[in-house]
């Protein structure tokens, strides 16, 4: 059994001279504060696409949008330059962009939200793979770049004045691929530095990143809707090219590269110089992919995580469509102020995957935290059909509640329970098996993600939006059903502990 070469990031290195000179904790806290940024900038990528798909579509509601809100504020300071640009950019968002402005522009955007998510879930299998392999370091900083340069690239066809459909295809499918890099590596370093007592909640707050995420990258890109919707790509993309630096720099992937022990590895610290001992329990051959779908509780949670993510991801790239569309108090709102207000749904979210984190780790029951969530979810969705256009009150209640019912589950799954089973007894301590695990969890996620905003494309498109909400009461109750015998089982040992 070799033991693991040590990989000190080049920026920890010019801060000091030995590694050892700072505690666990420091190191600790530096890796869960560095991920989080890493992956709330993912985030933040994918955002620009929901936010901008009434501008592309040209709908009459997006009208108007205009540079009115700045344009006294502009040509007061001299920015004439930027105020004919936001002029030019409110001039054509009622006329759309070819080719998304034709009749069947709703089922174009449709498919490219699936050339992004299709990608990304079928890439998601192969990253877990070789992220078990490969220093996770650079295989994130690679994903990280490719996802900015082609996020960037997406926005650049406003400035090319590109209308060749294709070319919005094959930069989303390129920017799903470098995406799928990001989730299986970010969940295996933190859960190199985490150990399994608390994962839950640690992991819940943690996980944070993602709405915070989804909260930036709508806030970014709405405000730059004034100015044209390229700029809502191109910021967000340079953003994560500066990230990826950052991330090479300073990410610190296994506590034992900087001498300090793995949390539940029974090993002693790796030291400065050549006396290292080898470590007892970690191996470095990764686990087969169909033996990693063999472990207990896999392939339950695969599933409902995929259509977990089928609403959570419908939510992502059509809430702030849905909203724009939808009368709300008797009046139809701007791209942006949708936009603005469909923040609220990421604000339930954070709240919710820090609750189902924390009674996670308080009942030891993740099935039955996650399915009572999620069946809680199928009144709040039709509520929020059918009484969220009444007021600005009952729409802002509304999603909150909604955002913390579907994304409780999913940040569950994606996070602890990801990580537990990644490091399940069955595996006899092979630690190499955490990033293949993850990827089969969150790449049968990221299928069930890229149907869902497909499917609203079309549905919407023939029948409206009862029906998407149709199908995502029947998603909720899937994702329900196919953890009730692990709940079941998890309450009947909850009984037996209490009798005890």
């Amino acid at each position: 059994m070799k033991a693991r070469p040590k990989m000190v990031p080049l920026g920890i290195e010019s801060l000091q001279g030995s590694p050892r000179r700072y505690s666990y904790n420091f190191y600790k806290a530096t890796v869960l504060i560095l991920t989080f940024l890493c992956y709330a900038g993912y985030h933040a990528a994918r955002k620009p696409p929901s936010i901008v798909k009434s501008v592309l579509k040209g709908d009459g509601s997006a009208a108007t949008v205009s540079a009115g809100g700045s344009r006294h504020l502009l040509a007061s300071t001299g920015g004439r330059d930027l105020l004919a640009a936001a002029e030019t950019a409110a001039a054509s968002v009622g006329e759309g962009w070819a080719p998304f402005n034709g009749p069947d522009g709703t089922s174009l955007l449709g498919n490219v939200d699936l050339a992004f998510l299709g990608t990304y879930a079928i890439g998601m299998f192969f990253a877990g793979h070789l992220g078990d392999r490969l220093d996770l370091r650079y295989f994130l900083t690679a994903g990280m770049l490719g996802t900015g340069v082609f996020t960037v690239m997406f926005g650049m066809g406003y400035f090319w004045d590109m209308h060749f459909y294709p070319y919005y295809i094959i930069m989303s499918v390129c920017a799903g691929l470098f995406q799928s890099t990001g989730w299986p590596s970010v969940v295996s370093v933190v859960a190199n530095w985490s150990g399994k007592g608390k994962r839950g909640l640690i992991m819940g707050v943690w996980n944070a990143h993602t709405s915070l995420g989804n909260i930036a990258g709508t806030i970014i890109a709405a405000a730059m809707l004034t100015y044209g919707w390229g700029w809502s790509f191109v910021l967000p993309g340079m953003a994560m090219i500066g990230l990826a630096l950052l991330i090479f720099l300073f990410l610190v992937v296994h506590p034992s590269d900087v001498g300090h022990v793995t949390p539940g590895q029974g090993y002693e610290a790796v030291r400065p110089d050549d006396e290292q001992p080898k470590p007892a329990l970690e191996s470095h051959e990764g686990i087969h992919f169909m033996d990693a779908w063999r472990i207990p509780g896999v392939s339950a949670y695969a599933f409902c995580l995929f259509f977990a993510k089928l609403i959570a991801y419908t939510f992502l790239y059509w809430l702030p469509y849905y909203i724009n569309s939808t009368r709300i108090e008797g009046r139809m709102l701007t791209p942006k102020e949708a936009g603005d207000l469909s923040v609220l749904f990421d604000i339930g979210g954070v709240a919710g995957g820090v609750m189902a984190g924390h009674l996670s780790d308080k009942s030891g029951a993740s099935a039955l935290v996650a399915t009572s969530f999620t069946l809680t979810s199928v009144p709040f969705l039709w509520l929020y059909r059918t009484y969220g256009h009444v007021s600005f009150g009952h729409n802002i209640l509304l999603m909150m509640a909604l955002g913390f019912c579907v994304n409780g589950p999913y940040a569950l799954i994606t996070t602890a329970v990801s990580a537990d089973l990644g490091t399940h007894e069955s595996l006899q301590g092979n630690a190499k098996a955490l990033a293949t695990v993850t990827a089969i969890i969150d790449g049968m996620g990221s299928i069930g993600a890229a149907i869902g905003p497909m499917m609203t494309g079309y549905i919407s498109q023939v029948g409206g939006f009862d029906l998407v909400f149709v199908m995502l009461y029947f998603s909720a109750v899937m994702a329900g059903l196919l953890l009730v015998r692990l709940a079941a089982r998890e309450l009947q040992v909850l009984r037996v502990g209490r009798v005890l």
